[in-house]
């Protein structure tokens, strides 16, 4: 086995079944002193129910990604479908992201949301650790909104296409 393209040959299939491997998106949004910022993220899992604790990576090649880890407080914003556009528009690099006022507002706690999630959760960085210039930080939870009227339809993304999870998207299984 040659070793020096070994390495190489991990990180393209590394690559290649993390894009075909499909994850739920997200918004992450913080104020660290310096005004509102926020990224996308398809990167959000759960960690503790008890107490209540997500896992968001923030990447290094996120402009965002240095403020959020300097805020003690971030909102973690579970994304539907209906809210495709504001995805794209936190994953675009030197989008202005806040421009929009009637999109989001702050918390009463001073922490930016979007208006329009039908789930948001507030938490406090309670640890963090850097893994090759990323950022994989801890969140427990202080606060969360979830609309249990609102159809649930999450946006997911998968081999670089925005998706629709639906009832029609269900695997049905057979007895």
């Amino acid at each position: 086995m040659n070793t020096q393209t070994f390495p190489d040959k991990v990180s393209e299939d590394f690559r290649a079944a993390f894009r075909i491997h499909p994850a739920g998106v997200a918004i992450v949004t913080a104020d660290a002193g310096n005004g509102p910022v926020g990224l996308t993220a398809t990167s959000v899992s759960s960690v503790s129910a008890d107490p209540p604790t997500v896992a968001v990576n923030l990447s290094v090649f996120s402009s965002s990604a240095r403020e959020i880890r300097a805020a003690e407080y971030v909102v973690v914003h579970l994304l539907g479908s209906h809210q495709l556009d504001l995805a794209r528009l936190f994953s675009t690099p030197g989008a202005d992201r806040f421009g929009d006022t009637s999109t989001w507002d702050r918390l009463p706690t001073g922490e930016p949301y979007l208006l329009n999630s039908h789930v948001w959760m507030r938490g406090r960085i309670a640890g963090a650790i850097d893994v090759n210039g990323s950022t994989l930080a801890a969140v427990e939870l202080v606060e969360s909104y979830v609309d249990t009227t609102a159809e649930p339809t999450p946006l997911v993304y998968c081999n670089r296409t925005w998706h629709q999870l639906s009832d029609m998207s269900s695997v049905k299984i057979s007895a």
